[in-house]
C-alpha cells in the first residue's frame, strides 16, 4: 500500500494548496441546504485531487463529495475536498482535506490533510497511523473523568437535537472539557494522535470517516457505531477513542439512543432536510 499512501498524500496536498490560495479571498458560497455551504474552493479542490487521482491511479474509481462517483472499479478513492466549509467561508482556519482508498467496506489507505498547520495524517491498513512521518497513538486516558473530548452538532438532523443534548448533558459533568471544532475528519485525526480522548457525532458520510476512521483504528483505537458494531458506514453513527474512553462514552451514548432509534427518525426527515 505504500504507494497508494503516497498517491493520497499527494492528493491531498494537491487540494490542500488550493485551499489556501482561496482562503479568505473572494469566493462563490452556494446553500446546497439549510447551513451546508460548498464555495468555489470545494470544487475546485475537489477538480485537482480528482484529475492527479486518475492520472496516476486510472485502476480505481473516484467518489468525491462534490461530484459524486465516477468508475465502477472495485476499488476506490472518497474524498472530502474541504471538510469544515463553513469554517473556511467565515475565515476561521481550521478545515481539512480527506482522501482514503476503500475496497468495498474496509478502508485500505487513509490521508487527512490540515493546509493551514501543515500536518498530514496517514495510514494504511495494518500499517500504523503517522504525523508528517512520526507515528502516532491514541491516549491513554482510561476514564471519562478529566477527559479532552470533541464532537459535531447534528445541524441537518434538528430532530435528533434533544437526545444530542440528552448524552452532552450526561458527559459534561465528568469531562474536563469538550470541544466542537467543526471539521469531524480533523476530529478524527486529533483522536488518532491523542490530542482528544474520544469523540462522537451522528449522521456523518463516507467522506466524512473513511480516513480518519482507519487513522484511529491503526493508531490503537475503537471505532463503532451506535450498537457496538464497527460498520459505522451505513448510517455514519460514530463512537470513537482510546479503547477505555470508547467503552465509557459509548455505554452513555447507548443508554438515550441507538441505531435503531436513529434509523426511525432519520425515516421521518425529507429530502431536504437530510440535505439531498
Amino acid at each position: 500500500m505504500d504507494s497508494y499512501v503516497a498517491f493520497a498524500a499527494t492528493a491531498a496536498q494537491v487540494g490542500g494548496d488550493v485551499l489556501r490560495r482561496h482562503f479568505r479571498g473572494v469566493l462563490r458560497v452556494d446553500e446546497k441546504s439549510r447551513h451546508d455551504f460548498v464555495s468555489t474552493a470545494d470544487r475546485e479542490s475537489e477538480k485537482a485531487i480528482r484529475a492527479y487521482l486518475k492520472r496516476v491511479t486510472p485502476e480505481c474509481a473516484f467518489l468525491g463529495e462534490e461530484s459524486g462517483r465516477a468508475g465502477s472499479q472495485t476499488r476506490c478513492w472518497v474524498v472530502d475536498p474541504l471538510d469544515g466549509t463553513t469554517n473556511f467561508v467565515r475565515g476561521f482556519p481550521h478545515f481539512a482535506v480527506s482522501v482514503a482508498l476503500m475496497e468495498d467496506s474496509q478502508v485500505l489507505v487513509g490521508v487527512v490533510y490540515d493546509p493551514m498547520r501543515d500536518e498530514l495524517f496517514s495510514a494504511s491498513r495494518g500499517g500504523g497511523a503517522f504525523c508528517n512521518g512520526k507515528r502516532i497513538a491514541v491516549s491513554g486516558r482510561a476514564s471519562l473523568e478529566g477527559s479532552f473530548l470533541t464532537t459535531g452538532f447534528p445541524f441537518r438532523m434538528g430532530a435528533a437535537l434533544p437526545t444530542y443534548l440528552a448524552i452532552f448533558a450526561e458527559i459534561f459533568p465528568q469531562a474536563a472539557a469538550i470541544r466542537r471544532p467543526g471539521a469531524a475528519t480533523l476530529d478524527l485525526a486529533h483522536t488518532a494522535c491523542g490530542v482528544f480522548d474520544g469523540f462522537f457525532e451522528f449522521f456523518l458520510s463516507v467522506w466524512d470517516l473513511a480516513a480518519g476512521v482507519l487513522l484511529v483504528r491503526e493508531a490503537g483505537g475503537v471505532v463503532s457505531n451506535l450498537d457496538g458494531d464497527p460498520d459505522v458506514w451505513t448510517s455514519g453513527n460514530v463512537v470513537a477513542g482510546s479503547p477505555l474512553v470508547h467503552g465509557k462514552l459509548l455505554a452513555i451514548v447507548q443508554k438515550h439512543t441507538s441505531e435503531k432509534d436513529l434509523r426511525a427518525l432519520r425515516a421521518q426527515l425529507t429530502a431536504t432536510e437530510l440535505g439531498q
